[in-house]
């Protein structure tokens, strides 16, 4: 196995700025939307799916 990897995480020291607070939670979107182009990668058009 790899000793570098595992030496460079014993020797981490977490910065001063750093919380140990979990993130927040993610919240519900307002998306109005049917389905957006952008999350599905596709637009639709006269019921058929189109690749931008």
């Amino acid at each position: 196995m790899t000793k570098r990897k595992s030496e460079a995480a014993k020797n981490f020291k977490k910065p001063a700025h750093w919380s140990d607070a979990p993130p927040p939670q993610p919240r519900a979107s307002e998306n109005d939307e049917e389905l957006s182009p952008t999350r599905y990668g596709d637009w639709v058009k006269d019921g058929i799916a189109i690749d931008f």
